[in-house]
């Protein structure tokens, strides 16, 4: 008797999980970026929202960017107010996920990419809060010896 009960109440969970199977496969296959940030700031979070809607999968860390960005190698001129790993290259800032999903695509010799500062109109930074203002910016890829060059503009 204890197994049927055990079995009727299990039905409704096996049920939600068999629903969830398609979202849970295709989450399990999409890239983990991992963040650092602040824990109170409004833009980081809006920047990982843009992340997981555009099939990146994110796993953030409330304690502050500084250490992540020094241990990953991206140099404190290039900082911002998040960072983040993902498959072995350091992303720092507001940078969009289709250049995130083409770094990984292409896989160059780098540390990873940086959008310096926090310019209005990156994802993140594109809010009601900020109306239609967007401004020009650049993705820039960090390469191994602190150098950069531009990988995207965004005008």
């Amino acid at each position: 008797m204890q197994r049927r009960t055990l079995l009727k109440r299990a039905a409704p969970l096996l049920a939600l999980a068999a629903t969830a199977t398609l979202p849970m496969a295709a989450l399990a296959a999409a890239p983990m970026v991992e963040i650092w940030k602040d824990p109170n700031c409004g833009c980081c979070q809006d920047w990982v929202r843009h992340l997981n809607k555009n099939g990146l999968a994110t796993r953030v860390h409330d304690e502050g960017n500084s250490a992540a960005r020094e241990r990953l190698g991206v140099p404190a001129k290039l900082g911002s107010c998040h960072t983040g790993r993902v498959g072995g290259y350091a992303i720092e800032g507001h940078v969009p996920a289709r250049e995130v999903h083409r770094l990984l695509k292409e896989k160059p010799k780098a540390i990873g990419l940086a959008v310096p500062g926090m310019p209005v109109g990156s994802p993140g930074m594109d809010g009601a809060a900020y109306g239609d203002q967007r401004d020009p910016y650049d993705v820039l890829l960090v390469l191994a010896d602190g150098s950069t060059r531009v990988y995207q503009s965004y005008r």
